[in-house]
């Protein structure tokens, strides 16, 4: 069963049986941080000792928007979900650098940006639409070697990340307000928003960083559809 913020008889789903979720992940939350606190809404107001509960497709915590979460037996359909084009909105911008390529972490250099236009945007988004292979940031979930990336990275280890192959479907300059960008971008699993900025940088004799990021759709399924988590909570409280 899906359920979204149109859901109206939640504390009756049953999530053992299997539900998928709509939510709109918090700025700052990790997606497993998501996944746990759903686990634990529903274990307290279905006296489960146990339940099954994943996501499809992880989103960095300072990314919003959709994230899919499964249970009971529809965790078996993740790989399913994780398939689907994904749709963002991001801003970047651009004349500096930081090692995650987010705001993660802090400003590691600066560059020229006078000779970026609107229009010189446009062209070098061109380049990037299609199959492409995309080398994810160091500061990633990659795992490599059985440790995550960003573990890694954190420790000060050199950090050997191989590309993927990926596919962005269409990309679309939205707003130009120097030094700021804003694209809308429809692409498949696998894709680093963050190395995509990155990219469009280094294509633009700049440095360049993502912002903001926000998922708005994966598949049909649309962020302005998804239930926040707090709102979860109480009807799963209150129905």
């Amino acid at each position: 069963m899906q359920v979204d913020a149109n859901t109206t008889n939640i504390k009756d789903i049953n999530f053992k049986e299997g539900a998928f979720l709509l939510i709109d992940k918090p700025y700052k939350w990790t997606s497993f941080d998501v996944v746990t606190k759903i686990r634990k809404y529903i274990k307290q107001n279905h006296n489960y000792k146990k339940i099954k509960v994943g996501h499809a497709g992880t989103l960095d915590p300072l990314a919003t928007g959709l994230l899919i979460i499964c249970t009971g037996q529809y965790t078996k359909k993740i790989d399913e979900f994780q398939n689907l084009k994904k749709g963002y909105t991001a801003r970047i911008k651009f004349g500096e650098t930081t090692p995650s390529y987010d705001r993660e972490t802090e400003v590691n250099a600066t560059f020229p940006v006078n000779h970026i236009t609107q229009e010189h945007i446009k062209q070098i988004i061109n380049k990037y639409t299609g199959e492409q292979a995309q080398y994810p940031p160091v500061y990633s979930a990659k795992k490599i070697n059985g440790k995550r990336a960003y573990t890694k990275a954190r420790e000060g280890e050199e950090v050997n990340v191989q590309p993927n192959q990926i596919t962005i479907h269409e990309m679309n300059l939205l707003k130009y307000e120097f030094p700021y960008a804003e694209f809308q971008i429809t692409c498949s699993k696998g894709t680093y928003i963050r190395s995509l900025a990155r990219d469009i940088g280094t294509s633009l004799n700049t440095g360049a960083t993502l912002d903001q990021l926000r998922r708005t759709e994966i598949g049909t399924y649309k962020a302005e559809d998804a239930i926040h988590i707090e709102d979860f909570k109480s009807a799963m409280e209150n129905y």
